[in-house]
């Protein structure tokens, strides 16, 4: 009977092990955080109110972790402002990118939205006067090439969903790279390696954003199935809580070639996510379009990822 003492004890040690390693830690993240779209795509419930759920979850979550480990909040005047507005950006960015999800799919949704490594390049230029490296001036027409391969050269041609989908997803980059760049500025002052008290704030007060602008559009937030009820949670704990947390704990200990590789494996696995549980019809030229878009991502991300 000592197999069934074993065998639980020897699991646990491997699992130690393994998330003991930053580069496990920040591709396990990236994997998790790809399921993002397909948890959205499967609830019933409407794009605002499942937005809400992901971040008052996960930010119950941490909250509880903070309190348990007795981690107190330390935030300056100044980064509690760059806090604030951290979760008015990452509000905004869940607002645009589940509607973009329902109208033109998690995969490439999820690949727009990753865009904002070039709305990062912009504000690095306009912002920190930093000068963009050959490979980024390369990425951005990359990108324009890769897109217009996907959606198709001839705008009016689209329905208006697929459109606003399209113009959607663009706008959750801009919001993304948003949030980026005011929680890079509430990390300037943190002494912590790992932002779960700056998640976790955000985190919360996104969920009171997003709460109060379900119930402006006149939707609920009662979760009307045990399936949804389940999908939120795997949304709210799993990607959102435990996802950010893995890849958050492992920056500082992994080169920025392999962040750009876990940026690169979130729309990647995403897009396959996409076809393989809803479906999705790829073009031969829609697939090349994907390719070189999601490599115009890489490139871009090389020098922004070491930035945030």
């Amino acid at each position: 009977m000592a197999w069934r003492r074993t065998v639980p004890w020897l699991w646990w040690q491997t699992v130690i092990t393994l998330f003991g390693n930053p580069r496990v830690r920040l591709f396990a993240g990236a994997v998790l955080i790809s399921f993002s779209p397909v948890f959205v795509k499967l609830v019933s419930v409407s794009p605002t109110t499942s937005g809400f759920y992901r971040v008052f979850l996960g930010g119950v979550a941490l909250a509880l972790f903070l309190l348990l480990t007795g981690r107190k909040l330390s935030f300056t005047k100044r980064a509690w402002t760059a806090l604030i507005l951290s979760a008015v950006f990452f509000a905004l960015d869940l607002w645009f990118w589940h509607r973009s999800i329902i109208f033109i799919g998690p995969g490439l949704a999820t690949l727009l939205a990753n865009f904002q490594v070039f709305i990062m390049i912009a504000a690095g230029v306009v912002l920190l006067s930093q000068r963009p490296t050959g490979r980024q001036l390369v990425a951005i027409p990359l990108a324009i090439i890769g897109l217009a391969m996907i959606v198709g050269l001839d705008w009016q041609s689209l329905q208006q969903d697929y459109q606003l989908g399209v113009i959607f997803g663009l706008l959750t980059a801009v919001c993304y790279a948003g949030y980026m760049l005011t929680m890079r500025q509430v990390r300037t002052d943190s002494r912590h390696a790992v932002p779960s008290r700056e998640v976790a704030v955000m985190s919360l007060v996104a969920a009171a954003m997003l709460g109060l602008a379900a119930i402006a559009e006149g939707e609920s937030l009662s979760i009307p199935t045990v399936n949804d009820a389940i999908w939120l949670a795997c949304y709210g704990l799993l990607a959102h809580g435990v996802g950010l947390m893995l890849i958050a704990s492992s920056l500082v200990k992994v080169t920025t070639t392999e962040v750009g590789l876990a940026l690169l494996l979130q729309p990647t696995l995403s897009f396959a996510w996409d076809i393989i549980f809803f479906g999705r019809a790829l073009t031969a030229i829609e697939a090349v379009g994907a390719v070189i878009a999601l490599m115009a991502i890489f490139l871009g991300s090389r020098q922004s990822s070491q930035q945030t």
